[in-house]
């Protein structure tokens, strides 16, 4: 024990020379079979199912700046997968499924925590909603119980459930399996993993450009010179537009901030995530004590990374309306994320008209709880230039069809 506590003691002044690096960081080949714009947590989730699953390892992530800095390391961490429509359902079912077993799989402490999330409901509409959606999640084998009050009042004991109260309550949802992860810890353990496996992972190497010849997609241009490659997936969260723009690729999505608070840290007094979709505001208790507190996205188009005054004025007197124990809490920083949002509120993960030119977007609010879904079926899609059976209905081709995957209320606030 001495002898542990003296080596981190040394570490820690000396700057951790002696530890390993988590992944290289090598220059970027002249040529790969794959390239993954984007070193997110799909990105490199995707590069990860690819070598994992498919055996490709001849694969470059590219990310403008260092790994997990976009959206991965902007968001509330919630994990679940109580959607309505049978195609999401599967899909983010999968992702939790996946995310049960992925801190032994990549060998790296997610702290993903099944601490269960809980939706309330403060009218008659809202109720019937939530046991809509319950009858649809059991037929679709995915676990969930409806609560009255006095069960609130047990699960969440802080939870003002008056009658007198600010917004009373007449119910709600649990999904127990649901929880939280560590967001940085998502990224970082996927390009440790996929680092191991033989992938490239290229910080602060910007893509300006995509190429082609003939139709298909040839290679991109970037910051640190031109890279050719068989193949291309985009998953760019915030900024897929912008970069599909650069191969003349027009999607149907816009992008809006999103933004969240945290509190100071206090003793543990919140065991599970609790979702107030009607009153614009959701909350959970990291690990460190704070309170991470989200509320709607901001209704203007954006790229900015910070968001509207009126927008935390709202969510904070929600949050104090559901929880006047907070009132004397103090809030320690404020940030946005930039989510890109389809007309449906569901993702677009599959192939574009640019032969070989892969896309992943769209997801709104509900990428990260998605995030091993998501790499594991576009890496199907990348291999076999066909989409998986799970995002076969999420292909651009629906929005000429018509067959939408409409989840608006399920990925509207509570996210």
């Amino acid at each position: 024990m001495r002898y542990s506590l003296w080596s981190l003691l040394g570490n820690a002044i000396g700057g951790h020379e002696r530890w390993p690096r988590a992944w290289r960081s090598p220059e970027p080949k002249r040529f790969y079979d794959v390239v993954i714009v984007g070193g997110g947590g799909h990105g490199l989730a995707t590069a990860y199912y690819l070598a994992r699953n498919h055996g490709i390892t001849d694969v470059a992530v590219l990310e403008r700046g260092p790994i997990g800095l976009g959206n991965t390391g902007r968001n509330t961490t919630v994990v679940r997968s109580n959607y309505l429509c049978d195609d999401s359902a599967h899909l983010y079912e999968h992702a939790l499924k996946l995310w049960e077993n992925l801190s032994h799989e990549l060998n790296f402490n997610t702290m993903f925590s099944q601490r269960g999330v809980v939706n309330l409901a403060f009218t008659r509409h809202e109720l019937a909603e939530m046991e809509r959606r319950a009858g649809a999640m059991r037929l679709n084998g995915i676990d969930c119980e409806l609560l009255t009050v006095a069960d609130l009042k047990r699960w969440i004991p802080i939870l003002d459930t008056r009658d007198t109260a600010r917004h009373p309550l007449l119910g709600g949802l649990v999904q127990r399996r649901g929880g939280n992860a560590r967001h940085d810890a998502i990224a970082w353990g996927y390009a440790r993993a996929a680092n191991a496996l033989g992938v490239d992972i290229i910080e602060n190497c910007a893509v300006t450009g995509i190429r082609q010849h003939g139709g298909r997609v040839v290679g991109v241009d970037t910051s640190r010179g031109h890279i050719a490659a068989g193949r291309v997936g985009v998953a760019v969260a915030g900024h897929c537009s912008v970069v599909m723009g650069l191969a003349g690729v027009k999607l149907p999505i816009q992008s809006f901030p999103l933004q969240a608070l945290v509190s100071e840290p206090v003793k543990p007094v919140l065991h599970t995530v609790v979702m107030a979709g009607h009153v614009h505001v959701y909350l959970s208790q990291s690990d460190k004590g704070e309170l991470v507190i989200g509320a709607a996205r901001d209704n203007y188009v954006s790229y900015a990374q910070r968001g509207s005054f009126h927008l935390i004025e709202e969510q904070l007197r929600a949050l104090l309306g559901l929880f006047p124990v907070f009132s004397r809490l103090r809030m320690m920083r404020q940030w946005a994320g930039i989510v890109d949002c389809a007309p449906d509120a569901s993702p677009i993960i599959g192939k574009t008209p640019v032969a070989n030119l892969y896309v992943n977007c769209g997801w709104g609010t509900g990428g990260f709880k998605a995030t091993p879904g998501s790499g594991w079926v576009f890496a199907h899609t990348i291999v076999n230039d066909e989409p998986h059976p799970l995002n076969r209905n999420f292909t651009l081709e629906r929005f000429h069809t018509g067959r939408l995957v409409d989840e608006a209320a399920a990925a509207g606030v509570a996210h």
